[in-house]
Parts: C-alpha cells; structure tokens; sequence
C-alpha cells in the first residue's frame, strides 16, 4: 500500500504530510513555498510510491466554498498533470487552522511558535490527513 499525501494549500506557503505505508497515522512532513510544492511533490515521489493526494478544500461555515477556492482549483488541475498516475480528492478542511493552534497550546508551544504559520500548515495538513484516513477507516467497519 502507497502513502496518502495531503496538501494544505496557501496562497504563500503549503502544509504538507504523510501517511504511514498502512495509512493508519498521519505525519506532518514539511511547508514549502506554494510555487516550490510541485517541485517537491515531485522529489518526495521520485522515493516514496504516493496512491493519493488529499487537498483540503476550503469551505465556510454554511458549507459553501470559502475565498480560497479560487487558488486550490488551479492548484488541484496543476497537480493531476503532473502526477495522472495519482487520483486526487478534495477534502474539507473547516477548523483545521484552529485545531493546529489549538494542539500547540496544548503541546506547551511558546507564544512565538504559535505564530510561526509553517508550523501551523504542517499541523493542518496532519489533521486533514489524519481525518481523513479516519473517515476511511469507520466507512469500511
């Protein structure tokens, strides 16, 4: 079984993480710039067998999509020519910014860390994955 990529998409920066080969947990990788996220998708499958992206897809809260969409779509056509071995989804993201906030205050993270906004895309991405491969998990029981 390949690793599931999942891709919190910015205007400046990406959260990226990984799945486990058993897609059984999540792991923050890194963010990058969003014009160097294709390069490095790139590398990253160059080593490891990818069979999914997951892209958080941006909504409000009445379930409409949110100012972001604008740029995940480009994003989204981008990525399946670059990879149309690899099925891409969309997956909603609501509340993942603050779930990340919310998991470095609970880690003890300083004040300082909790501004830094790479760190905070790399935790979105993680919980867009790890919700993800749970929603998997409980559609299959």
């Amino acid at each position: 079984m390949g690793r599931i990529i999942a891709i919190d998409y910015g205007k400046k920066r990406v959260g990226l993480a990984a799945s486990d080969p058993g897609r059984l947990i999540a792991n923050g990788l890194t963010t990058v710039s969003a014009g160097e996220v294709i390069a490095f998708l790139k590398a990253y499958t160059a080593r490891e067998t990818v069979t999914l992206f997951v892209v958080g897809h941006p909504k409000q809260m009445n379930n409409t999509d949110s100012e972001n969409m604008i740029r995940v779509i480009p994003f989204v056509s981008t990525l399946r020519r670059a990879f149309p071995a690899i099925p891409v989804e969309l997956y909603d993201e609501r509340f993942t910014s603050v779930l990340a906030h919310k998991a470095l205050i609970e880690a003890g993270a300083k004040k300082k860390q909790r501004r830094d906004k790479a760190i905070i895309d790399t935790i979105s991405a993680t919980i867009i994955l790890q919700s993800y491969l749970e929603r998997v998990r409980n559609m299959t029981v």
